[in-house]
């Protein structure tokens, strides 16, 4: 677990998975995620995933709870998403970052990343981290390079343009 001003982030558990599923179905969290909501089995097998991967991997993504009310407001942290996107992507920690429409406009998903990694480069000190935004996903473009991420360039992700971004390893 993480603990930061106003967070805590620590893997999901089962109680999670309605506030989970709920946000995964909110048609304003995945504009720029597919763009279209989730179905209760499609959000069933993305958070059994978020378990496996913190088993086989040793690291995954966080669920990322209020401390002054306990609300599920996201999730945040690093994952192989196997995206097939080319030797320069696939091989990093990729970073991803969503918050249920509750937790927007907050400053939580910089807090929450910053941590995120923070325990990253402390646990694994990877070469470098990747991420893909939708270029149309202003707000997170913004947060992408105030955590240090600059574009690397473009590819074609489940049939549209995302842009490719890394963050090297702090010195």
């Amino acid at each position: 677990m993480i603990e930061t001003e106003r967070l805590l982030l620590r893997p999901h558990i089962a109680d999670d998975f309605e506030a989970c599923r709920a946000m995964w179905q909110d048609p304003a969290v995945v504009k720029y995620i597919g763009g279209k909501p989730a179905s209760e089995g499609e959000a069933w097998l993305r958070f059994l995933g978020y378990f496996g991967r913190w088993q086989l991997m040793g690291y995954g993504l966080f669920a990322l709870i209020e401390k002054s009310s306990g609300q599920f407001m996201g999730e945040v942290g690093f994952s192989d998403f196997r995206r097939g996107l080319g030797p320069d992507f696939d091989p990093y920690h990729e970073a991803a970052w969503v918050l249920a429409t509750a937790g927007h406009g907050k400053g939580y998903a910089r807090e929450a990343m910053t941590a995120a990694q923070r325990w990253l480069d402390e646990k694994f000190s990877p070469a470098k981290t990747v991420c893909i935004i939708s270029p149309e996903n202003i707000s997170s473009i913004r947060l992408a390079e105030r955590l240090g991420f600059h574009a690397t360039g473009e590819g074609q992700y489940n049939e549209k343009t995302v842009t490719l971004f890394a963050r090297p390893r702090p010195q």
